[in-house]
């Protein structure tokens, strides 16, 4: 039984590491064992040290959110307290914990007659109730600062290191004289601390703020990660860093229009988002397809020709350019919903829970900037708790 098992896995793991799947023709990894110059070639085991450098940069991630990012934020005015805590009834916590946060009209109306309350009032319990779950606004400024300070850190590293680069400036010189194309530590630093963000990202998901687009950042994730990952096993790492680098020139815009919503920097948010939706739609849907994915499928092909793992990675490539397409519409209706409105609204993807309507303890408080009610349309989903990233 043990020899049976033995050789299942051994079969499992030659058709997995199968040199017709991740090299060119007339490629075998024995011609890449060799020390080549610099840190040698790209080999698949080289990604095992993600995995404890991942859980140092959530550690580092965790101090710097509470001595860094949270001392900025009490600085700049932003309170350390949560959301309006919905006063205690236990009738209506049985319901909300036993069998639904959203209650439908004949439940609302049963709920009226056994409290003797109003219907909006029950109405405005729950909305409460929902809220009282999620995060402050401090929570959320120390998140996206953590996310702002990498991705700028990470972008500078990376524009100064491709400068130097000779394919950033001619993306033939990515596939000449490939697979044969040693490492460098540049290179390497680069990759490895990338990839371990992006583990980091998919571990903390699951604890950070909860948005609608739970499901397309994962799928993003994954697809990231799948990206780095295969790329620098098959050593396609010199258009990798082409792709980090595209990624991340907006990534920290949007972190940075984020830190202002939430310090209630309105002018400066509605600049940033402009600027930020400028360079996403050219970076994504410009730069991405017409630089990126033109080299990945026809120049690849023409200099070293298809080969099975090049159609997975070109597969990741377009996945990655749909979700381009998804974001850039959502941005789009954000920034059309600003020029109406003269300021950059909250969408769909608001992580906060609001209401046109206001309740009783509310309606005499003057509604600060970044607090601009959810639409119709929101309220109309049944939900609104999950929520996209980009606030107002």
């Amino acid at each position: 039984m043990a020899t049976e098992v033995a050789g299942a896995l051994g079969l499992l793991w030659g058709w997995l590491w199968s040199e017709r799947f991740w090299l060119p023709q007339n490629v075998s990894w024995a011609d890449l064992e060799g020390p080549g110059d610099g840190y040698g070639y790209p080999r698949a085991r080289h990604t095992l040290s993600v995995f404890p450098l991942a859980a140092g940069v959530f550690s580092v991630r965790l101090l710097f959110e509470r001595f860094i990012a949270k001392p900025c934020a009490l600085h700049i005015g932003i309170q350390d307290s949560g959301s309006y805590q919905a006063p205690h009834n236990a009738i209506l916590e049985k319901v909300f914990v036993s069998i639904t946060k959203y209650p439908d009209e004949r439940r609302l109306e049963g709920l009226s007659k056994q409290l003797d309350w109003d219907v909006r009032k029950i109405q405005s319990w729950f909305r409460h109730r929902r809220n009282q779950d999620k995060p402050p606004t401090l929570t959320k400024f120390c998140e996206s600062m953590w996310r702002f300070t990498f991705y700028l850190c990470i972008f500078c590293y990376g524009i100064r290191f491709l400068w130097s680069s000779p394919w950033f400036w001619d993306t033939r010189q990515c596939w000449h004289s490939y697979p044969y194309q040693p490492l460098t530590s540049g290179l390497y630093y680069y990759y490895i601390m990338e990839l371990a963000f992006y583990w980091s990202l998919m571990f903390s998901q699951f604890t950070d703020i909860k948005r609608k687009d739970f499901l397309i950042m994962f799928v993003h994730h994954l697809a990231t990660i799948g990206l780095i990952t295969f790329s620098y096993t098959n050593n396609m790492v010199r258009v990798g860093t082409l792709i980090m680098c595209l990624h991340d020139v907006s990534d920290f815009l949007l972190e940075a229009a984020k830190l202002a919503n939430y310090a209630k920097y309105q002018r400066l948010c509605d600049v940033l988002f402009v600027i930020f939706s400028a360079v996403f739609i050219v970076t994504r849907l410009g730069i991405y397809p017409f630089w990126i994915l033109n080299t990945t499928l026809f120049e690849s092909w023409e200099m070293i020709g298809p080969y099975p793992s090049w159609w997975l990675f070109n597969g990741l490539l377009l996945v990655l350019q749909i979700l381009h397409v998804i974001w850039s519409y959502l941005i789009v209706r954000i920034a059309f919903k600003a020029l109406i409105r003269g300021k950059v609204s909250k969408d769909d993807r608001s992580d906060v829970e609001s209401s046109s309507e206001e309740d009783d303890v509310t309606s005499s408080t003057k509604r600060p900037c970044g607090s601009s009610s959810s639409n119709g349309a929101n309220r109309a989903n049944g939900h609104m708790g999950g929520s996209y990233g980009a606030e107002e």
